[in-house]
């Protein structure tokens, strides 16, 4: 984008001016990046648009990263265990099982205890729906009654 929309010049299509909205607009909406971030990848890489688009490729794969289990870093492992609960060898089993993302293993891993909080839900739900009878004279006009009655 041209800062002066009079030149059109290749040099100037190639930097990312931050001080025109209009520009960063377009770049945050060609990179697929909010404005706060595509402004925060210019401070890291610089004005170069091809800096930046790297930048922010990096970025995005370092993130999905994170949702990754890697079973060669002892670390990982140790972490992945304590988070699921489990033993190593059974991660890594379940990991050779559905793959490394950390939500697939993770619902691989525990799926028993969500079914068993479910039926928890219903035995619960049973036993609410059962109340115990009413006691004869506990309404208002058996309570009246009584009290003429009584009197």
């Amino acid at each position: 984008m041209a800062d002066n929309k009079a030149k059109r010049g290749g040099g100037d299509r190639r930097l990312i001016s931050l001080s025109e909205a209009y520009e960063v607009r377009y770049w945050a909406k060609k990179f697929k990046v909010t404005p706060l971030k595509l402004k925060a990848a210019v401070k890291a890489a610089g004005r170069s648009a091809k800096k930046v688009e790297a930048y922010i490729k990096l970025q995005k794969h370092k993130a999905s990263d994170r949702l990754l289990i890697a079973l060669s870093q002892p670390y990982e492992v140790s972490y992945w265990s304590k988070k699921f609960k489990v033993t190593p060898a059974r991660l890594r089993a379940a990991v050779k099982a559905v793959g490394h993302s950390s939500k697939k293993v993770g619902a691989y891993l525990t799926p028993g205890k969500a079914a068993k909080k479910k039926t928890a839900v219903r035995k619960g739900a049973a036993v609410k729906k059962k109340a115990a009878p009413k006691k004869a004279g506990t309404t208002r006009k058996a309570k009246k009654g009584a009290r003429k009655r009584a009197a």
